[in-house]
């Protein structure tokens, strides 16, 4: 469970999430505007409409990211971005082509370290 493959896979995944769920509060990476004729930029208003959202998601990535980068309850942390990073794709895959590759990476690692986790999971299904 402790290989350096492992080790750099959720060190990547923690920063990745510490990054960018912290510009999702705060905004310090500039991003443009989505384009409102497109159905992702229509997507993505109308959930930054909402005004808590992004702020949420943001939170809870760079928690998640924390605990993944001070290595606390890892499978956890994997549990509770499952459906964060499975939104992610999905977003990518039906609205947001481009974005594609990184929302797969984000996925792949998730599921890299859960599966290196396994047997902390197994107790939930017996």
């Amino acid at each position: 469970m402790n290989s350096l493959f492992t080790k750099i896979v959720r060190i990547a995944l923690g920063l990745a999430l510490v990054i960018f769920g912290a510009n999702m509060i705060s905004h310090f990476i500039p991003m443009d505007q989505p384009d409102t004729n497109t159905a992702a930029g229509q997507f993505m208003n109308s959930l930054g409409a909402t005004g808590y959202i992004f702020p949420v998601v943001g939170f809870l990535e760079v928690i998640i990211g924390a605990m993944l980068l001070l290595k606390k309850w890892v499978a956890f942390a994997l549990i509770l971005l499952a459906p964060i990073s499975i939104n992610i794709l999905l977003f990518h895959l039906f609205l947001d082509i481009p974005g594609l590759s990184i929302a797969l990476l984000i996925v792949v690692f998730n599921a890299v370290l859960m599966f290196k986790h396994w047997p902390q999971y197994k107790p939930l299904f017996y």
